[in-house]
């Protein structure tokens, strides 16, 4: 097989992080942050292969095999995920990948994603690994695949590297932050990726339960201007902020995807779409010109909602929208969201549903400042509004969020390993608050899951809208009670 200059590999470890909901319920997503370096990287020039482990269920000993056969000058694990907290979660998984690759010879091994760029230096210590690529990452790689191929490779003139000059850690500034989207985020290497394998959330199916696959995931801005003190999000760019690809780079992107690649299930992957209104609109607007018939999800706010638009998006295929409404209480929701109250949130809720768009209600139990009787509040809430699927989250101190800085000035228990950060996790080890401990709000989260999905109101609302089906795999998915190493179960 032909020498490449660089493998970009996706790790994941679908068991560990998901136990038996990792087996069918969950999503395979494609990893675009992935595909979208290996374009920008072989538009410079360069000679790329990608391999998705995660997708693959590739094992580490593997998943190094195959990248050392491809000869590269570099292996990078690119450790992003697809939303904030997959990062960490999949820092055990790879972290035996880079051991692996080491163990074969793969090249120079870097790990890159928004957990190395949280905990940099501590990642270069504790992996088996000659760099670690601080912030976003695209101008580091093509800058360190000049300088190894280089006769005298001066890694000082690599932004945003971490690497060893003998026993000593040597590291440079941060690339600038990428100010032209649609030049170092160009239409991604979808033809490196194992598109077949790739498949939706059973929830973004409902109206078609037994087609999940394919699927596409794009994102069409980097970072998030807020601030909220769980989120890691803007670990890899150093400050709140958002910066957007041209909407008709998005749309022609999402139109390759529907039309060379079959994709109808498709999600943006941005942690906050709707929320410039002439970028997100323009997207919708491209969608319906060209005609395409998809099935759209993506975040949104309770307050970025803007309700005369919601009928062009459905028009558009955007058949659901995530809201984050974290906490039923203004004084643990944390953020601008303090100034939107239980009946604002009612009221966005209806809205949306008006307009026949579904709704995934995010919450988060366990906030600094949550009791027993908020958390139950938030609860409440949840079964109120009665959302076509909902998520239901401890708080976690993610490297690169304030509360983890805050955990660690605190000496708050953190989990012992990284897959420990999984929600789902086996090994989950969350934050306690000011009155709980860690195992009762643990325990409180997942008697809350199965609270929810076994309400009469709710089953009754999921058959009359998506049918007997859907209701029978809700019944079938929440008899899987997952064990807690914390709750002894």
């Amino acid at each position: 097989m032909a020498a490449v200059d660089i493998v970009l590999i996706n790790p994941g470890d679908r068991k560990q992080v998901y136990q038996g909901l990792g087996v069918e319920l969950a999503a395979i997503e494609p990893p675009f942050w992935v595909a979208v370096i290996a374009a920008y990287l072989r538009q410079e020039g360069f000679r790329v292969a990608i391999i998705d482990a995660n997708a693959e269920n590739s094992a580490p000993a593997e998943t190094a095999q195959r990248a050392a056969a491809l000869k590269p000058l570099l292996s990078c694990v690119v450790v992003y995920g697809s939303h904030p907290s997959a990062s960490t979660q999949n820092m055990t998984i790879a972290g035996a990948i880079c051991r692996a690759l080491t163990a074969e010879s793969a090249g120079r091994v870097a790990l890159s994603g928004l957990h190395p760029s949280a905990l940099p230096e501590r990642t270069m210590r504790e992996e088996a690994i000659d760099f670690v690529v601080e912030g976003e990452g695209p101008d580091t790689l093509r800058t360190l695949l000049g300088e190894l191929a280089a006769p005298a490779p001066d890694l000082s003139r690599v932004p945003g590297l971490w690497y060893r000059e003998g026993e000593l850690l040597r590291s440079t500034p941060r690339a600038p932050l990428i100010s032209d989207l649609d030049r170092y985020l160009p239409i991604a290497a979808w033809d490196l990726l194992p598109m077949h394998v790739y498949r939706a959330h059973n929830w973004h199916c409902f109206d078609d339960i037994g087609h999940r696959s394919p699927y596409g995931a794009v994102y069409t801005s980097l970072g998030c201007p807020y601030n909220c003190i769980f989120c890691c999000i803007n670990a890899p760019f150093g400050k709140p902020g958002i910066r957007y690809r041209s909407p008709e780079r998005v749309v022609e992107e999402i139109a390759l995807l529907a039309n060379d690649y079959g994709v109808k299930n498709l999600k943006i992957v941005d942690e906050l779409f709707v929320l410039k209104e002439q970028h997100y609109m323009a997207i919708v607007d491209g969608i319906i010109e060209r005609g395409l018939d998809l099935n759209i999800w993506a975040y949104a706010r309770v307050d970025t909602i803007k309700t005369a638009n919601l009928a062009r998006m459905k028009q558009a295929g955007i058949n659901w929208l995530a809201l984050g409404i974290e906490s039923a209480s203004p004084d643990v929701r944390d953020g601008a969201d303090k100034r939107m109250q239980a009946r604002d949130i009612k009221e966005v809720v209806r809205s949306i549903r008006e307009q026949g768009i579904r709704i995934i209600g995010n919450f988060i139990f366990g906030l600094p400042d949550d009791t027993r009787e908020t958390m139950e509040e938030t609860l409440q809430l949840a079964m109120e509004l009665n959302c076509e699927f909902i998520n239901f989250y401890c708080a976690m101190a993610y490297p690169g969020s304030r509360l983890y800085d805050l955990a660690v000035e605190q000496g708050w228990e953190l989990p012992v390993a990284w897959h420990g950060f999984s929600q789902h996790g086996y090994d989950m080890l969350p934050l306690p608050t000011r009155t709980l401990t860690a195992r009762e709000v643990l325990q409180f989260r997942d008697d809350a899951f199965h609270r929810y999905f076994a309400n009469p109101v709710y089953l009754d609302m999921v058959e009359q809208t998506f049918g007997a089906g859907v209701r029978k795999h809700l019944v079938e998915m929440s008899a899987t009670r997952l064990k807690r190493k914390l709750l002894g179960n």
